[in-house]
Parts: C-alpha cells; structure tokens; sequence
C-alpha cells in the first residue's frame, strides 16, 4: 500500500446533504475552520453568528464521533484537513405578482463535507509563529523621518506664513417696501 493511500484510511469525513441553507453563505462560515484544530474550530463555530454554522457545527461533531467510534482516535488531536460545500438541488417555487404575474423563488441547498485527520505535530501558537517570523526578518524596512525642511529662502517664508482666512460672507440686506 502506498503512503497516499494509508493517509487517507486515517482521514475520517462526515458529510451532510440537502441542507436548506444558500451554499454560498455557507461556505463563508467553513473557510474559517478549514485547517484549525477541532477544539479550535468548535470555538469558531460557537461564536460564528451566521445560522450556517449551526449546521456545520452539527457537521463536525459527527465527524468526530465517527472518528472516535470508528477509528479509535481521540477527537482533540484530529484538524480540520479539508471542509467544502458543494451545490445541492435548488427547490423553486412561485409567487405570484402584480397583472398575474409570477416570480421563480430559488430554495438552495447544499452539501456540507469536513474532512478530518490526526494533527502530525503539536500545532504552534498564532503567538509564536509570529514571534518567529519578525526574528527571521521584518516584515519591511524602518519607518522614514520626516522630510528635510526647505532650503531656499523663498520656500522657507512660504513654508512658515499661513495661510489667511477667507471673509465671512455678506448677508444679504433686506429691502424695506
């Protein structure tokens, strides 16, 4: 067996279909797990307010228990290696409008899927990777000082006078008839 193959038997999925949510707001809410750890991504999910990540909460928790009931691993260590929604049956419907018209109302829906597989090392905080980064080399170079001042002496009377105030304007006098 090869070593792709062997990476895969230990990658558990669950996968919920026919979900009445629009797929595009719900992919919103999974590329914020995507590649966090389970702990982390529950807390995301916990605190996302869009109503999607209720559903994909219920997601992750399934595939967790299939982790652990099927596989024998510990749900803490697995990460969130891949989370997709891909586009389900789109349920339409009508509404009538003015001059008996109708309008198409498009219900979407959409096929949540999270991947999960054991973490291969104890991930590093956002902290010290950021710690690691500025030591290696910054970001980009030391702030500029301000502009030498002026050198000619026409600019320099320039550069000090300010710069006068406009007259207030005049109101108009009202005519006496």
């Amino acid at each position: 067996m090869s070593v792709a193959s062997e990476e895969r038997r230990e990658e558990v999925r669950a996968e919920a279909k026919w979900v009445r949510i629009s797929p595009r707001k719900a992919r919103l809410v999974t590329d914020h797990i995507r590649g966090r750890s389970v702990p982390e991504a529950r807390t995301v999910l916990a605190f996302t307010t869009r109503a999607a990540a209720r559903e994909i909460e219920k997601v992750l928790k399934s595939a967790v228990a299939n982790a652990e009931a099927n596989h024998g691993l510990f749900g803490d260590d697995l990460r969130v290696s891949a989370a997709y929604v891909d586009e389900g049956p789109t349920i339409k419907r009508w509404r009538a409008r003015a001059r008996g018209r109708a309008a198409r109302i498009r219900k979407r829906t959409c096929h949540i899927t999270i991947k999960l597989a054991p973490a291969a090392e104890q991930p590093e905080t956002r902290a010290r990777s950021a710690e690691a980064s500025a030591q290696e080399k910054p970001k980009r170079g030391p702030r500029r000082t301000a502009a030498p001042a002026p050198t000619t002496p026409g600019m320099e009377a320039a550069a000090e006078k300010p710069k006068p105030k406009r007259a207030p304007r005049k109101k108009k006098e009202e005519t006496a008839s």
